[in-house]
């Protein structure tokens, strides 16, 4: 009885998964949550880089792009899911020397499978610290760990980032949930530009590489506190 129970479970867990994560199945996905989704991006960077703990200068300071996902979901009774779209903004310009651009769109996608209880909800930021990090999540989706290397970022605005792994990851990864702000390795996870919300942003159809690194797009207002606080904190990337 308890096994055909649990089954069950897994079964309904399996089917419904397709109505909440697959973009465009839900009404969460209109303009409307867009926008709210950029504000809460900026809020989110804001409040990281006023904690004490944060990310440490010299990395924020070396940074090509800068993705801020806010509030990733992750259903959790059998199989786990994590689901989430943010935003990404890059050092604008071919040699990503400019200054931070118009927010391209972006989701984040992985799957763990294991015996969880309960839901739960995550703020993920990720640096981006090279050219080829950058140049290979504009081109498509990127499985972190496998397409490009990742690592779980150090903390502290005085930590120390020169070790071997953080030195050769092109990505660094983030997390705060609960108050907690700690680096996490999210390897197995997918990025990819979120085209279909950047259509909707911008009105046209705009490429994530087009909005980032050649300034096809205006920013719109609402993100206007995500570009505040990254000019604040690095204006220059001091990478090169």
């Amino acid at each position: 009885m308890k096994n055909r129970l649990l089954s069950a479970l897994l079964v309904a867990v399996l089917v419904g998964l397709p109505a909440l994560f697959v973009p465009g199945s839900s009404s969460a996905d209109d303009t409307t949550t867009d926008q709210d989704r950029i504000k809460s991006a900026g809020t989110v960077l804001k409040e990281i880089m006023n904690i004490p703990d944060d990310i440490p200068q010299s990395l924020i300071d070396k940074a090509d792009c800068v993705i801020v996902y806010p509030t990733v979901l992750k259903a959790a009774f059998v199989v786990g899911v994590s689901y989430g779209r943010g935003v990404m903004s890059c050092r604008g310009g071919a040699n990503f020397r400019g200054p931070w651009s118009a927010p391209s769109m972006m989701a984040l996608e992985g799957a763990s499978f294991g015996l969880q209880a309960g839901g739960q909800a995550t703020d993920f930021v990720i640096l981006v610290m090279n050219d080829s990090g950058a140049n290979a999540i504009l081109a498509s989706k990127v499985k972190l760990g496998g397409d490009a290397s990742v690592a779980a970022g150090p903390v502290g605005r005085n930590a120390s980032a020169e070790t071997d792994v953080t030195m050769r990851a092109e990505m660094l990864t983030y997390s705060r949930a609960r108050g907690l702000f700690a680096g996490i390795s999210l390897a197995g996870s997918t990025v990819r530009p979120d085209n279909d919300a950047n259509e909707r942003i911008y009105g046209k159809k705009v490429s994530a590489r087009d909005i980032v690194l050649h300034g096809a797009v205006r920013p719109t207002a609402d993100a206007a506190l995500l570009l505040n606080t990254l000019k604040a904190h690095s204006p220059k990337n001091l990478s090169k």
